[in-house]
């Protein structure tokens, strides 16, 4: 029984780490609209990624529409992208300023090391200004964000 009970504390306590490390993480819905469809059509959308900036740094998409973003880290230190509101992103910040070394699996950010692409496929079914940043710790602040207007 003493066992039993040790190891449900250990799981709660576990839960309650990961719930605090990562508050997005987990979240189903999406500011910025939602996944891609791989079997509809997209544009392709190239994004490099380098030392405090994103190019292109400004975007326009028509609502509906679906983007295949590419990205590119031709940087020479790891980078992110992620797409949120930029209120969301400044929320994310300050979490990531506590958790440095957070990994993102999500569909709307990535992460990538020097030299590396990854891809991101997202349908924009809301109309607004979308931010994307690095969220690593002082990389937005230096300015590496970006927008996307969806009208």
């Amino acid at each position: 029984m003493k066992i039993a009970i040790s190891l449900a504390m250990a799981a709660t306590a576990l839960l309650v780490v990961a719930a605090h490390g990562h508050e997005q993480h987990g979240t189903p819905a999406y500011s910025a609209g939602e996944p891609g469809d791989p079997k509809q059509p997209s544009r392709t959308i190239e994004v490099l990624l380098s030392e405090m900036e994103f190019t292109p740094a400004r975007i326009e998409v028509k609502r509906g529409e679906q983007i295949r973003f590419v990205l590119r880290n031709t940087g020479k230190e790891d980078h992110e992208f992620l797409l949120a509101t930029r209120r969301e992103n400044l929320k994310h910040a300050a979490v990531m300023k506590k958790h440095p070394h957070m990994e993102h699996d999500e569909p709307n950010g990535a992460r990538l090391a020097p030299g590396k692409t990854a891809e991101l496929l997202w349908r924009f079914s809301k109309r607004g200004t979308f931010e994307y940043s690095c969220l690593i710790p002082d990389h937005r602040e230096f300015g590496m964000t970006g927008h996307v207007t969806v009208k």
